[in-house]
């Protein structure tokens, strides 16, 4: 058996060495390693992808979502409304801004955005709602959408675990994670669903005027070469890391379906196990798994270290995303927020727990893990 991977990009690389070694030597062949050819490809081919009128590479997720707040002109002080559970550049990027973050309770379900908590949250200050569309599965985005257009706020989506994930509105039409709100961003690192070999991000939009700005924001303000219109930062997808994704879009709903189909695979042995509980599928959106992360129950959840340890000691790696919640980190310690004030957000922290999900999990693989896990929890019951 294979060694078993969190992420196995040495696997998935060798299955396309050719198109990417061939893409990789057209950029240095050609020494345009910075906004080369082949970003500009590579955006063309994401735009078609997404659906999306404007997309505009930048050199990560994070770039991405500070870019999209920066572009949408918000004013120190201003708040933006982000969930407390997810991984920290969510909220990171508010602070950095000098803006207020505000944060609010998940699901317990979806694990994403609690839409009721958004309404209680909005106060005559807020400006922006950013959405994070965790693990792989979009947030309620007609919700959402409503809630801003009566509110007059904008709405930043956080797409950067949930490339290809497919939204379905009530009236039947469908949008892509990252199209539906003003700005959308996503992130490139290695481990993502599209990922590069080093660091990548986008930002996605419909808005011509936004488009522009965006661009201008990430390239130091600059619209006429020296002269500069607006404070901007320098953030790009440099060329080779342009060619890998670009040699790994045509196979992204390849890479989808083999997460849903390694998913499945856990679900069917998990389902039925009363100390764990598989990711919920909310009926709006398609899931495509940058992370499988089981619910430990209450019983079960006190053993997870414990859990983890054995399964380490099995050659099989468990993750905890995320340990703590935004509002008890010791960065964003905040008056207005306490322990307990976020159950829902407490709860997962201390229960979730993330099993190996890539595109190359064979069943051999899936078959030892579930056996493994089914086997350590069993014995943690007593």
């Amino acid at each position: 058996m294979r060694k078993i991977q969190m992420v196995d990009l040495q696997t998935q690389y060798q299955q396309i060495k050719k198109e990417i070694d061939g893409g990789i030597q057209e950029v240095i062949d050609s020494a345009a390693f910075v906004k080369g050819k082949k970003v500009t490809d590579f955006a063309g081919h994401l735009q078609s992808y997404t659906g999306a009128k404007h997309v505009i590479p930048v050199g990560n997720g994070t770039d991405a979502l500070q870019i999209a707040l920066m572009a949408l002109g918000l004013q120190r002080g201003d708040e933006v409304i982000t969930p407390t559970f997810t991984f920290i550049a969510t909220a990171e990027v508010v602070a950095l801004l000098g803006l207020t973050p505000v944060v609010v309770d998940v699901d317990w379900d979806t694990m994403n955005m609690d839409t009721d908590a958004v309404r209680r949250a909005i106060t005559p200050r807020t400006k922006a709602i950013v959405p994070v569309h965790l693990f792989g599965q979009c947030a309620d985005m007609e919700t959402l959408l409503q809630i801003a257009r009566e509110n007059n706020l904008y709405v930043v989506e956080d797409a950067c675990q949930a490339i290809g994930a497919k939204y379905t509105f009530r009236d039947g039409h469908t949008a892509q994670a990252g199209t539906m709100g003003e700005i959308g961003c996503t992130s490139f690192f290695p481990s993502k669903n599209l990922g590069c070999y080093g660091d990548g991000g986008a930002l996605f939009t419909n808005d011509d005027a936004l488009a522009a700005r965006i661009q201008a924001i990430a390239n130091h303000g600059m619209v006429v070469r020296y002269h500069h219109d607006m404070v901007g930062v320098n953030s790009r997808l440099d060329t080779i890391q342009a060619a890998v994704l670009d040699a790994k879009l045509p196979h992204l709903d390849e890479y989808t379906a083999a997460r849903q189909k390694a998913a499945a695979y856990y679900d069917s042995a998990f389902r039925d196990n009363e100390n764990l509980l598989v990711p919920a599928r909310a009926p709006y959106s398609t899931h495509v798994y940058h992370q499988y992360t089981l619910r430990l129950s209450g019983r079960i959840a006190p053993f997870r270290s414990d859990i983890q340890a054995r399964l380490a000691e099995k050659g099989i790696p468990a993750m905890i995303y995320y340990p703590v919640p935004l509002h008890l980190q010791k960065a964003y310690q905040d008056p207005r927020y306490r322990a307990g004030d976020f159950p829902v957000a407490e709860r997962l922290a201390n229960c979730v727990l993330s099993l190996p999900m890539h595109t190359c999990l064979d069943e051999e693989q899936l078959a030892y893990i579930t056996h493994n896990v089914l086997q350590i929890v069993e014995s943690c019951k007593g």
